[in-house]
């Protein structure tokens, strides 16, 4: 019969047990010897991998008390479910099941136009939830100094702005330079109205008409398309419906709004 010893380890030096966490997508964990932080992208036999907000993947055996979760040390486990791999938000970020909303910052983003802002809230609205980002419509560059000297952006009051069309030279861009400090950021597209900012292959067009200058320029899109003149809102519910994802719009919209949603959130920021 074979023996077995008895465990004299006295109990002050065995490890206190920690808690078992399973490696749902989206978890966000930190690896203590490498001091990467990232949310779980996939569970696989052995192995989960990270993705931190960078983008940079990484990958770590499943070991006992093996991360760190808001500072506190877990075991992460598989999933009862089996292989799981991350969903994505409308903007491409992982999504965090069942996150709940942060409580709002003291920054904001201003979004010049309704359609704008429409089109903001459909693909990076799950993230601007998240970090607690409050998004505001601003119905013309004009309005902007009072608006700004009424907000008084500081380090812990940030303040994004999305412009239409700002070109080198123009009004606007004097405007928005005269409100651009270390707190405040006006970004600009190059779009003359944000529907040219959604790629014309995802609304099933060849692509954007010229419109004559001088001529109203959604009229003259729809005009072009054989769309209804009469109602560019339906024109525009028509364009906003064909957008699923970050892939359908320019990279140059793309790159201005994460640049804003990036300034605010700043550590610097709220």
């Amino acid at each position: 019969m074979r023996q077995y010893s008895p465990d004299l380890t006295p109990p002050w030096k065995k490890p206190k047990p920690v808690p078992e966490v399973p490696a749902e997508p989206g978890l966000v964990v930190e690896e203590p010897g490498t001091g990467f932080c990232g949310a779980v992208i996939r569970c696989e036999a052995g192995t989960v991998t990270l993705e931190d907000r960078f983008g940079k993947h990484r990958v770590f055996p499943l070991e006992p008390r093996g991360f760190l979760l808001e500072g506190r040390v877990v075991t992460l486990v598989r999933p009862p479910s089996g292989p799981v791999r991350a969903t994505r938000t409308a903007s491409g970020s992982v999504a965090v099941p069942r996150a709940r909303a942060r409580v709002a910052r003291a920054g904001r983003i201003y979004v010049e136009g309704r359609h704008d802002a429409e089109l903001v809230e459909k693909v990076w609205g799950d993230d601007l939830r998240i970090e607690g980002v409050v998004v505001e419509y601003l119905e013309g560059v004009d309005d902007l100094p009072a608006i700004v000297a009424d907000f008084a952006p500081g380090p812990d009051a940030r303040l994004g702005v999305l412009v239409d069309h700002l070109v080198p030279g123009s009004k606007e861009s004097r405007i928005a330079e005269s409100v651009t400090s270390e707190h405040a950021l006006v970004v600009g597209h190059p779009y003359i109205d944000i529907w040219q900012a959604v790629k014309p292959a995802s609304v099933g067009i060849p692509e954007w008409p010229q419109v004559p200058r001088g001529q109203d320029w959604k009229t003259g899109v729809c005009r072009a398309l054989g769309w209804r003149v009469a109602n560019t809102g339906e024109a525009w519910q028509r364009i906003l419906g064909s957008v699923r994802s970050y892939k359908d719009l320019e990279s140059e919209l793309l790159g201005r709004v994460e640049e804003l949603i990036d300034f605010v959130t700043d550590s610097g920021g709220a």
